[in-house]
């Protein structure tokens, strides 16, 4: 198969207690496998099995159109999370430094105010769907939000971070509560590898 399910750089509860084991074991090994199990089906005996997911997602508009759908949703769903499992880590938070930590005070005036706009746009996703910090053509940081697996790099910009707000993300810990999932999330952000996003993407 083309496309496979990346290990964990980390165990199952190395998240708790922001993220609880039970919830790490089922989004890993059941949703984003299933993800990878239904791209694969889709893409099979076609060009785009042989192409990388991130150009497969960035021309999502021309991809045939009697595997289109499938294709944004499962492949979207395997970039996204192949994205987001990396950019957590066990004692981690805090802050970014460095360039990274310069474009952000500098496009969003300080890092407390990017965590407010960042925090705002995760919450008011209706329904499923993902937060992102992302670079645009100039280098410019912006927060955006999209529905379902989508993914920004299909308008043109790059994300260097990601967080899932779909339900099956945080409703076993908790439930409704999803902008204190939010707060949570920030204590195992992976800075080092956001800022390896940020330089990638400059």
């Amino acid at each position: 198969m083309p496309f496979t399910l990346p290990g964990l750089p980390y165990g199952f509860d190395a998240l708790e207690p922001f993220i609880d084991k039970e919830t790490m074991m089922i989004h890993h090994g059941k949703h984003h496998q299933a993800y990878v199990d239904k791209l694969n089906a889709a893409v099979e005996n076609t060009e785009y099995a042989v192409k990388s997911i991130e150009k497969i997602i960035a021309g999502i508009d021309s991809v045939d159109e009697s595997i289109q759908i499938a294709v944004r949703n499962n492949g979207g769903g395997h970039l996204n999370h192949s994205m987001f499992w990396k950019i957590m880590a066990p004692n981690s938070g805090g802050k970014p430094d460095g360039d990274l930590l310069k474009s952000i005070e500098k496009d969003f005036g300080s890092f407390e105010a990017f965590q407010d706009v960042f925090k705002n746009a995760a919450a008011t996703q209706f329904g499923s769907g993902w937060a992102w910090l992302c670079t645009d053509k100039t280098g410019k940081l912006l927060v955006t939000k999209n529905a379902n697996q989508d993914n920004p790099i299909s308008v043109g910009l790059r994300p260097i971070l990601g967080l899932d707000v779909w339900e099956h993300a945080y409703y076993l810990k908790y439930q409704n509560k999803r902008p204190d999932y939010v707060d949570a999330w920030w204590n195992v952000v992976n800075w080092k590898e956001v800022e390896n996003n940020y330089n990638t993407a400059k």
